[in-house]
């Protein structure tokens, strides 16, 4: 499968993409092969992480909510808040939209310590006619950024992965082959093979809405006041951060303030993921934050230099990220579960770097460089959040993540792109590193801050 940047980045609520809408996408999936009709009761069984932080990451909810038909990239928040209340108060679950039966999250088994052979995020589902007879059976895996695995097929696809693309790509030393053959970036590349998929204004249209969502949930967060959900009492900082931002600096383009930007737009998206609310996985929802806040520094601060429009900005940064997050995906593992955080973290501060580095004026060599300093400085993080929740230290840890991306492309920026370690030997690392990694390290909440801070 050639991975895209729709693959990648997509319309998604909070507040994790491998627990809450990789979920959700399977259970929707599941009810869509079966006739809601003929179905009289429904099993579903969480395994592992999912089983692990389910409650903290919304996975229980998520999973009732694609039984019920909805699907991340158009559910709303106020949705599922309304479904998951409703539920809760004892109201019937609508399987498909078709059929009422008596399914809540306290149905939901749970099995923390024990995990399925292809993945830590499994689940299986059942369905059952009136006369007892199974219906359907299947176990999905939740691979990381919302990608999902049913067992006995290839990872889930779409339509647009059956065109051949100009410029097939697994690692960066073949990606870098194709810039130098063709004489372009790597922003270009990954242009041609969208426009093997689709028309180029459908392409640039599509990643500018990913923009549009990800300002929209910037907007809302600075708006909200109070604490995150969840029970650790997180205050909201985003909202005091932007008032006394706005009042220094009204136009965002001081080049003294660029870091609390930075780490405000970080902030905000995710404090807005903690609630559920609606977001751009990049790659994964844990970090959402981090292309954000560095794609805000590009067209804030990088547009007067290079004199570019900012939706020109916008659309060779995104593209250039996904090609590095490609990379992950197909060599490594954006997955915490897997892992562990650098798979999150550690990818998307790389695909910022890149995306940077790209529109600052970087060569492709810059460019890798830029990606392969982002991520070996992230190697072996862990993923340990208190409480299961995606607050501590998640959130901080975006803006941290966020600001070492500028510095990564900046330091490439300075090199002239030869460079003793490669992208391709650092995401090699960190697939090693991951296997060797603790499992109470990779998103179960058994290890680390999750231990050792009490929760208040």
């Amino acid at each position: 499968m050639s991975v895209g940047v729709f693959d990648l980045f997509t319309v998604g609520i909070g507040p994790s993409s491998s627990h809450t809408v990789g979920p959700m996408r399977a259970a929707a999936d599941f009810v869509s092969r079966i006739d809601p009709i003929a179905v009289a009761r429904i099993e579903v069984d969480l395994y592992g992480s999912l089983a692990a932080t389910g409650h903290g990451h919304g996975t229980l909810t998520a999973v009732l909510l694609g039984l019920e038909g909805l699907r991340p990239e158009t559910a709303l928040p106020e949705q599922v808040d309304h479904r998951r209340g409703a539920i809760a108060r004892g109201d019937a679950l609508s399987l498909g939209g078709a059929r009422r039966i008596a399914f809540a999250e306290s149905d939901i088994r749970l099995s923390p310590f024990t995990e399925l052979p292809r993945h830590s995020n499994g689940m299986r589902l059942k369905a059952w006619s009136d006369d007892g007879s199974l219906v359907d059976e299947a176990v999905y895996y939740s691979t990381g950024g919302g990608f999902i695995t049913r067992e006995g097929e290839a990872p889930e696809t779409t339509p647009d992965h059956e065109a051949a693309v100009p410029f097939p790509f697994e690692t960066a030393d073949e990606l870098l082959a194709h810039c130098e053959r063709a004489g372009v970036g790597i922003s270009e590349v990954m242009s041609r093979n969208e426009q093997a998929r689709r028309p180029w204004p459908d392409v640039r249209a599509a990643i500018l809405h990913l923009r549009d969502v990800m300002d929209a949930c910037v907007r809302t967060s600075i708006a909200r006041e109070g604490v995150l959900p969840g029970g650790l009492e997180v205050r909201r900082r985003a909202p005091a951060w932007h008032a006394r931002l706005v009042e220094q600096d009204p136009d965002g383009t001081d080049p003294g303030l660029w870091q609390e930007w930075v780490n405000l737009v970080a902030l905000a998206v995710n404090e807005e993921n903690a609630t559920g609310g609606r977001v751009v996985t990049a790659p994964t929802n844990g970090a959402a934050g981090i292309i954000p806040a560095v794609l805000h520094y590009a067209t804030h601060h990088a547009v007067p230099v290079i004199g570019a429009t900012r939706d020109d900005v916008t659309v060779r940064f995104l593209l250039t990220a996904a090609a590095v997050g490609a990379l992950f995906k197909a060599r490594a593992s954006i997955s915490g579960a897997e892992v562990g955080c650098q798979g999150e973290v550690g990818s998307a501060s790389s695909m910022a770097a890149a995306g940077l580095a790209e529109v600052l004026g970087g060569s492709p060599r810059q460019v890798e460089n830029a990606a392969e300093i982002a991520m070996e400085h992230n190697l072996g993080l862990t993923c340990d959040p208190i409480g299961g929740l995606v607050q501590i230290p998640c959130i901080e840890r975006n803006a941290l993540a966020a600001t070492q991306a500028v510095n990564a492309a900046r330091m490439a920026l300075w090199g002239d792109g030869s460079h003793h370690v490669s992208l391709d030997q650092v995401i090699a690392t960190m697939r090693e590193t991951g296997r060797d990694m603790s499992s109470k390290y990779k998103e179960t909440a058994l290890g680390g801050l999750a231990v050792n801070v009490v929760e208040c």
